[in-house]
């Protein structure tokens, strides 16, 4: 009964168009009202303590250090250099795409400012030099979601509050799955391009001038994973960084930032803020009403013949939460679903961090497959390919990307050696 209720006013809440936090909200009230214990106090008081974590404060400081990046001369450079390094090849354009995502994921952690910023850049040359536009569109948008894994990443700083783990390893977990994101795109790239025009090849002293610009904004990526691996900071902490290293490179060393940039950083760093607290606050109250009404334990009874096959488990989970992707957003998924699905997944011995990373990794490839595509509706209108082109220009990617989650299904030591590794003091 309270499984129903819970799906049946979650599944109409979200089919008329309700925000996710409200219907999340509604999904406790209906709760409340089967258990008989309907109580304003209890959905105030757990929205409070939902939002009253200190860890969370890292979400603002990456996604001001993101927005920073975009205005304040680091993204352009960070473009710059890989179109120096390869765009001269056969489908440079394309691997400029790929590199520059995996640089600009190491820096902000938001699927869509990132994708944005690539695809104000990056397609206009692809369109120039007659590249197909749906193809480039589907790849910056397949690009695009490497953000999600490669730390910093507010995905894994929304998934580790919420299941109980490291952040510090999820961050280090995802280092290796998003480089090989990174070259699973490359070849598929390779396999589909040919016949485009090319730039002409950079002189070394253009390479490295262009090095010598980026150098500041590549540092980034570095000082943060120093700072996890030796201990110095916090991922609340190593957002804090990242703001300040973005603004005072941006002030000091490319002078490109004004203020009225900085307000809208600001105004833009509190709309998103706003948005992702609002919902992991909301969550809190269907959270805890799922515990009092025992819903764990209910889909871990359903689960639980699958609980002696852990592989086979975790398949199930995945293909659920590719269908899950299709129609709502990577945050409320993991709000929604890893407080049931986290004992689950202990009582079968799966590792936790690496099972958050997985999560991450299904529920990304969901931005970029129909009918919301989250990531793929932002390169649509930046690029202004119609969504229904840019749905055909991202299949290829879209696969790959799934053939890629099922290898590391199977091999799991990809995801979980890496992380011990870089986790070892």
């Amino acid at each position: 009964m309270e499984v129903a209720v819970f799906l049946g006013i979650l599944l109409f809440s979200v089919a008329v168009g309700v925000p996710i936090a409200f219907a999340l909200m509604l999904c406790g009230l209906g709760l409340m009202y089967v258990l008989d214990m309907v109580d304003p106090m209890i959905v105030a008081q757990n929205i409070i303590s939902g939002a009253d974590n200190f860890t969370l404060l890292a979400i603002p400081f990456f996604v001001f250090a993101g927005e920073i990046m975009n205005v304040g001369g680091l993204a352009k450079r960070l473009i710059d250099l890989p179109m120096k390094l390869v765009g001269h090849k056969a489908g440079g354009l394309g691997y400029v795409v790929i590199i520059a995502a995996v640089i600009m994921a190491s820096l902000s952690g938001s699927p869509a400012a990132d994708t944005a910023a690539i695809a104000a850049i990056m397609f206009p040359l692809m369109m120039k030099a007659k590249y197909n536009g749906p193809s480039s569109a589907g790849l910056i948008a397949a690009g695009g979601i490497i953000a999600p894994i490669i730390p910093p990443s507010i995905p894994f700083i929304v998934i580790g509050v919420t299941a109980g783990v490291s952040i510090s390893q999820l961050f280090m977990a995802g280092i290796v799955p998003g480089l090989l994101m990174g070259v699973a795109l490359c070849v598929t790239w390779y396999l589909k391009s040919h016949n485009f025009e090319t730039n002409a090849k950079a002189s070394w002293g253009e390479v490295w001038v262009a090095f010598k610009e980026s150098i500041w904004a590549l540092m980034l990526p570095v000082i943060i994973i120093g700072g996890f691996k030796t201990g110095i900071f916090t991922p609340t902490e190593a957002g804090a960084v990242a703001s300040v290293y973005a603004l005072l490179v941006s002030i000091l060393v490319y002078r490109e930032l004004t203020f009225k940039a900085i307000y809208h950083s600001l105004l833009g760093t509190a709309k998103t803020t706003a948005v992702i607290m609002l919902m992991v606050a909301s969550a809190q109250v269907s959270a805890w009403l799922m515990t009092i009404a025992d819903l764990p334990m209910m889909v871990a009874e359903l689960l639980h013949p699958l609980v002696d096959s852990p592989k086979l488990l975790m398949g199930l989970i995945l293909v659920v939460l590719l269908l899950f992707g299709m129609v709502l957003d990577l945050i409320p998924i993991v709000l929604i679903l890893v407080p049931v699905l986290m004992p689950l997944i202990r009582e079968a011995g799966i590792n936790e961090i690496y099972f958050c990373v997985m999560f991450i990794l299904c529920c990304s490839i969901g931005l970029i497959t129909p009918p919301v595509g989250n990531v793929l509706n932002v390169v649509s209108s930046v690029t202004r390919v119609p969504f229904e082109r840019a749905v055909m220009g991202i299949l290829p990617y879209a696969v790959t990307l799934i053939v890629l989650m099922f290898i590391l299904l199977l091999f799991p030591e990809l995801v979980i050696v890496p992380m011990e590794f870089f986790t070892a003091k």
